[in-house]
């Protein structure tokens, strides 16, 4: 880790922190979290030491309150671990590199919440297609939630197999 100046700053990201911040930045926008959460996983991940919140607050040039809240997000997934130092009042968080818990924990946090969340919407959605007086309309609507259910129904069917063979 570049060490700290006489003026309390650190020195810019070195290649290696660059590229890995990319990384897992690109990742978690595919699963729709924000860029900062995956500058936080991707620094701690190649962080030789665990680092602080003001350690990212600095390194990555981020305000206290995103970091704050990405360490929450990140410790939600099983992400980041948190660590105390004998003798020094703050607390030090280092990426947990194992597969296993990091999908367990998207999927417990992330998937889990938003396929039960589609549940209800479908059947506000069936409500609506009830109340449709068309019979053809309502024929291509009813086909439409009949084929969300089985995905839904599915996805149930998907995770706990998911999850078990994760070792969650």
């Amino acid at each position: 880790m570049p060490e700290l100046k006489e003026d309390g700053t650190r020195d810019a990201l070195t290649e290696i922190e660059r590229r890995s911040i990319a990384i897992f930045v690109d990742g978690v926008r595919v699963l729709g979290l924000p860029g900062s959460v995956g500058e936080i996983y991707g620094l701690l991940f190649v962080s030789r030491e665990p680092l602080s919140l003001d350690d990212l607050v600095q390194r990555l040039g981020i305000s206290k309150g995103s970091a704050s809240q990405g360490l929450r997000t990140l410790k939600s997934l099983g992400a980041v671990r948190e660590l105390e130092v004998v003798g020094v009042r703050r607390t030090y968080f280092e990426a947990a590199a194992e597969l296993k818990p990091l999908v367990g924990g998207f999927i417990r946090e992330q998937v889990r919440p938003h396929l039960e969340s589609g549940e209800t919407k479908v059947m506000a959605l069936q409500e609506a297609v009830n109340r449709e007086t068309d019979p053809a309309v309502r024929g291509f609507f009813d086909e439409r939630v009949e084929r969300l259910e089985n995905w839904m129904r599915r996805g149930r069917m998907v995770l706990p197999i998911l999850q078990k063979f994760l070792g969650q």
